[in-house]
């Protein structure tokens, strides 16, 4: 079998068993989160933050969910890191946003945090302080789920399928999950702009 070919059939491994009854409670806590006005916070490094910046748009958009990623403001992450340390780059940013009860945090992480083993400590701090505050805590995580899993409200796990490969399905699957997420009747409110065009397009033939 080619790589291409294994790569694949582990995506296929992933997609048959990830847990979609916590995918639509995930939706319908976030459909939660905007019915009392409440404020979402994506946060990641490395590739995830990436994904962080996209699932904003997408949340706000196609949701109506007011939505912030920390990561998207470059001067401030650099200042924080700069002259405050990078674990509580996250934890600073959202004490200066007030964050509170009415609000959440969804982590994308490979890991979810493990203070041991010094793996996205700000990320873990970010939680803390979620917890102290009162805040909904989600995420979309890998390998064991780390500190998110553990103090998650609603965490979606990435199931390992191989450990040689477990950051590129893991941020891979953030990105299937979380446009699962913003497809969903329980929280989609604005229609995607080729599905709208081929509509259209039907109607006019």
């Amino acid at each position: 079998m080619s790589f291409s070919a294994q790569f694949f059939r582990e995506v296929e491994s992933i997609a048959a068993s990830i847990d979609h009854a916590a995918i639509d409670r995930l939706a319908l806590a976030l459909a939660d989160l905007r019915a009392r006005g409440g404020r979402l916070f994506v946060i990641g490094v490395g590739g995830s933050a990436a994904n962080c910046s996209h699932a904003v748009n997408d949340f706000r958009k196609l949701c109506g969910i007011e939505t912030y990623a920390p990561t998207d403001n470059v001067s401030e992450l650099t200042a924080r890191t700069n002259d405050e340390g990078w674990e509580g780059v996250f934890s600073g940013w959202l004490k200066v946003s007030k964050a509170g009860p009415q609000d959440a945090i969804l982590v994308m992480s490979v890991g979810g945090g493990d203070l041991e083993n010094n793996v996205s400590p700000n990320i873990v701090r970010a939680l803390e302080l979620g917890r102290e505050r009162g805040l909904k805590l989600f995420g979309i995580v890998g390998r064991n789920g780390g500190y998110t899993k553990r103090v998650g409200h609603e965490v979606i796990v990435v199931p390992t399928v191989d450990p040689a490969r477990v950051t590129p399905h893991t941020e891979a699957f953030q990105a299937v999950v979380w446009h699962c997420l913003v497809s969903h009747p329980a929280l989609q409110s604005a229609a995607t702009k080729w599905e709208s065009v081929a509509k259209s397009e039907a109607k006019a033939r």
